[in-house]
């Protein structure tokens, strides 16, 4: 397997293990107090430069947040102890301020990722990008060959990759998918083989509809499904049977802690559950107080049973085994497609 260059360092080496202690310290903070946020998503521009046919979650039109007022919402999530903030979007990599951005999430203590479709990378900018404080760095790539559906193709993104491999000195996740429409569920095992080839970590993920609720496998793509779970450094949640029920096509239950323990604040500063339930509680992260996240972590979810959102469900699967839920919200639901990564 290759490792990175830079990774490879002393530097490189003394970079990693501090990460890991940090995320360690995490896990112990968590388990310790249900007070804080352990995982927030944050969108600083809602624009993308490409148009994937599955997703709703950018558009051609939006301007980047300015980069105070990331400041400010940084700082809120700060506020609330949060362990750990995403940047996701649209796409992040075209923020003219990302790399200040990272900076202020690291100086809260948290650490510091981001999900990026990859097309915008180069030297310079992974550079850039290390010295900021990056700490994890997904990328999402769909098929092998770009089609009518996504342009995330592993014969676009493959020089990219190299330079990652080559140059970051940060945590990379390479997300490819099953579901949705694809052609050939066969290009997530040759997507996941190349990122193994390069020391990257693999992860696969099922194309959810547009409220994030359940949209079971064909057998071809559960197949494809369950040979990427089967492989060494794969997918971290399978332990708990979650992914599995999904491409079985069967509900979960579980005590879903969106709004607590995992936050999700769009464009406009609002927090909502997740990017495919934005409306509740609605309301800004300037205001959003430890309060809220007490009463949304007692607070079960209607969705939950068909939800397919990893991310939330491993945040929220710390939790799993304490403090029974004891008010329910049902959140409305939307009508588009779409997918949805992970740290």
């Amino acid at each position: 397997m290759a490792v990175s260059r830079k990774r490879d360092t002393a530097r490189g080496r003394w970079i990693a293990a501090q990460r890991k202690w940090r995320e360690l310290k995490m896990v112990g903070s968590a388990l310790k107090s249900t007070g804080h946020p352990v995982l927030a998503q944050i969108v600083p521009m809602r624009f993308c430069n490409l148009s994937c046919a599955y997703c709703n979650e950018y558009d051609k039109v939006s301007k980047p947040v300015p980069l105070e007022e990331m400041y400010r919402r940084v700082d809120h999530l700060g506020r609330l102890g949060t362990a750990m903030i995403g940047i996701s979007g649209g796409e992040p990599l075209t923020h003219p301020d990302l790399d200040d951005i990272i900076r202020r999430m690291r100086r809260t203590g948290a650490i510091a990722g981001m999900i990026t479709n990859g097309y915008l990378l180069n030297v310079e900018r992974i550079e850039r990008l290390n010295a900021a404080g990056l700490d994890h760095m997904q990328i999402s790539i769909d098929n092998v060959e770009p089609d009518d559906i996504s342009k995330k193709s592993l014969k676009v993104l493959d020089k990219k990759l190299q330079m990652l491999a080559d140059h970051a000195e940060f945590h990379v996740n390479i997300n490819s998918v099953v579901g949705g429409g694809f052609k050939d569920p066969n290009d997530a095992l040759v997507i996941g083989r190349r990122a193994l080839e390069l020391g990257f970590e693999s992860t696969i993920g099922i194309i959810h509809d547009g409220s994030g609720q359940l949209k079971p496998l064909k057998d071809d793509e559960a197949r494809v499904y369950f040979e990427m779970t089967n492989r060494r450094k794969t997918n971290y949640a399978r332990f708990d049977k979650f992914q599995e029920a999904i491409a079985q096509g069967r509900p979960n239950d579980w005590r879903c802690r969106a709004g607590s323990r995992y936050l999700y604040i769009c464009e406009d500063g609002l927090v909502h559950y997740c990017s495919q339930q934005r409306g509740y509680p609605g309301v800004p992260i300037a205001d959003y107080t430890t309060e809220d996240v007490k009463r949304e972590f007692l607070t079960a979810k209607g969705c939950a049973p068909n939800c397919t959102i990893g991310c939330v469900h491993r945040i929220s699967y710390i939790d799993h085994w304490r403090a029974p839920q004891t008010s329910t919200v049902s959140p409305g639901h939307g009508g588009l497609v779409n997918i949805e990564g992970s740290f």
